[in-house]
């Protein structure tokens, strides 16, 4: 089996586990919200439904970004990856809002003398499960995308951690007007809106790093220092340049150039470009896209500019 293939199986993996359990749990946390009379849950509720649909997002993007390269998509199909990325920071967002307003809607209805029920205890247990159930998924999901070095994943496993973050919130606003009585019913959306914030915080950071790696951001400084010292160890190079970086979905792309002895025969000159090859694939993954271009070392002694 493939690298790009044992890849795609985990991921699949771990994304139909969470679809299955964010579909169960969504339908058990309405359910509580209803019974409960708690707005707070319901708000949880919606945003696990959200996470369903990332989830179906993200397992649809995983096998489209898993094909192989072809004759439209010489680099592969990685920006499936990165697309679906930005679509459930998007999706995260409105997730947000959404709750935002809810809990300010019902925080002006009781400015206007509405009054807010009680919730009940079947709407406090459904938090405290669902605090466990999102934290073990956020877990599990996370380990799988470090193991698939997966963006998608990554964010997968913050909409599931922001799930979390929804219930502990979820559930101190429950308490507060379960246990407080009904005078503090306002509890109950608070904790709704102060979930928001949080939920809005993830999406922003998951939104960012999609949008730089749509726009070809580079590995950074501290990754082509890395590759010019992983180049210079090779024998026979003689010094790197023009380094150029950015990530494809899971996969980095490398190009540079490289000085190598005058009097080298073109095959002598491949032969150093594969063993350079080697140590990059080793640090960035089997799958990086290396472009090597060899230069006479004699352009770097003639030239005036700083290399």
């Amino acid at each position: 089996m493939t690298h790009a293939s044992q890849r795609t199986q985990k991921a699949n993996a771990v994304t139909i586990q969470g679809l299955i359990i964010n579909t169960v749990l969504c339908a058990f946390k309405f359910l509580a919200g209803i019974v409960g009379c708690s707005a707070a849950m319901v708000a949880d509720a919606v945003h696990s439904l959200s996470d369903s649909l990332t989830d179906i997002v993200a397992l649809a993007s995983v096998r489209l970004s898993g094909r192989p390269a072809d004759k439209d998509h010489a680099y592969g199909h990685g920006r499936f990856e990165t697309l679906a990325t930005l679509l459930i920071a998007l999706a995260l967002g409105a997730v947000g809002a959404k709750i935002l307003y809810n809990g300010l809607l019902s925080i002006l209805s009781l400015t206007e003398g509405v009054s807010i029920a009680r919730p009940h205890a079947i709407a406090l247990i459904m938090a405290g499960i669902s605090i466990i159930v999102k934290e073990w998924l956020y877990r599990c999901t996370l380990r799988a995308a470090k193991l698939t070095d997966s963006r998608l994943l990554e964010a997968n496993a913050w909409h599931h951690r922001s799930d979390a973050m929804s219930s502990i919130g979820t559930l101190l606003g429950i308490s507060g007007a379960y246990f407080l009585g009904n005078k503090w019913t306002v509890l109950d959306p608070l904790a709704a809106i102060v979930v928001s914030f949080f939920i809005f915080q993830a999406a922003w950071q998951i939104f960012k790093d999609a949008v730089s790696e749509l726009l070809e951001q580079s590995l950074g400084e501290q990754a082509e220092k890395e590759i010019a010292l992983l180049c210079k160890n090779i024998p026979g190079v003689q010094g790197a340049h023009d380094i150029k970086t950015r990530k494809i979905g899971s996969r980095c792309a490398i190009e540079m150039h490289v000085y190598l002895a005058d009097e080298l025969t073109l095959a002598q000159a491949h032969a150093i470009t594969e063993q350079m090859e080697k140590p990059l694939l080793k640090r960035f993954g089997p799958e990086t896209f290396v472009t090597i271009h060899p230069e006479p070392v004699s352009l770097k002694r003639n030239s005036t500019k700083p290399i």
